[in-house]
């Protein structure tokens, strides 16, 4: 029953995405949608992408250093390990599922708002793909955008290892050195590849649950709660399969 009804509900997401990525029918009124969707989607979310990341890089900093190092380590494998973590899963898994609860339900809930309230039912009524008008600029807009997340979070995690590092935890040279150790230009780019892929997740799931809202503004928050833990669910998934290709 379970499998039945996964298939069941995997199809009308294909047969969603069929329709949202049907080609615009007016290009101007999709550029005008898609830069407020950058807007709204990525410009809003820099704040606390750099904030959580911030944190995150100086407690990395500080746990490694007090709990892991010992004597017998070499002192760069502070500066080493945590830019290891910040590249390779948290700037862009672990901000992504984030942004999941963020963006997500910000998607999900904006849509199931204009389902309920039949402002979707009314641009079918004039002859308007309403999937493509309302989703497409949604995906373009979230995926254009999360590759600059994903340097803001790196960015971000490094600067506030380095803030633990002037507190005194370590010193600044010996983290530059762990920094620069080894150092492969390639996990930046599976960083921003694997983030392309979640913001797909992210847009596409979230819209999904938003636009087939059935009932009132009980059932919008029920559709935003199910879009944050399917997308969140998919993340995961996906994340140890790109992990594993693109390694």
């Amino acid at each position: 029953m379970f499998i039945s009804k996964g298939i069941a509900a995997f199809g009308r997401y294909l047969d969603f995405l069929g329709k949202v990525f049907s080609v615009p029918e007016r290009m101007r009124m999709f550029g005008k949608q898609y830069v407020k969707e950058m807007a709204q989607l990525g410009v809003d979310s820099i704040a606390i992408v750099l904030l959580i990341s911030f944190f995150i890089g100086a407690v990395i900093c500080i746990q490694i250093k007090l709990n892991i190092q010992s004597p017998w380590m070499p002192s760069f494998v502070t500066g080493y390990t945590t830019r290891e973590i910040m590249l390779l899963e948290f700037a862009s898994s672990i901000m992504c599922l984030i942004l999941a609860g963020k963006v997500g339900s910000n998607i999900a809930s904006e849509l199931g708002t204009m389902r309920v309230t039949q402002q979707i039912d009314a641009l079918e009524i004039m002859g308007v793909n309403s999937a493509s008008y309302l989703v497409l600029p949604k995906i373009a807009g979230l995926m254009t955008m999360i590759p600059f997340l994903v340097i803001f979070s790196i960015a971000a995690g490094f600067g506030g290892a380095y803030a633990s590092a002037y507190a005194g935890i370590i010193t600044p040279d010996e983290l530059t050195t762990g920094m620069l150790y080894d150092f492969n230009q390639w996990f930046v780019w599976m960083s921003i590849i694997k983030s392309l892929f979640f913001a797909f997740i992210i847009s596409s799931v979230s819209a999904y649950f938003g636009y087939n809202v059935e009932g009132g503004s009980f059932n919008v928050g029920k559709a935003s709660t199910n879009a944050v833990v399917s997308s969140s669910m998919l993340i995961l998934f996906a994340d140890i399969f790109l992990t594993q290709l693109l390694s």
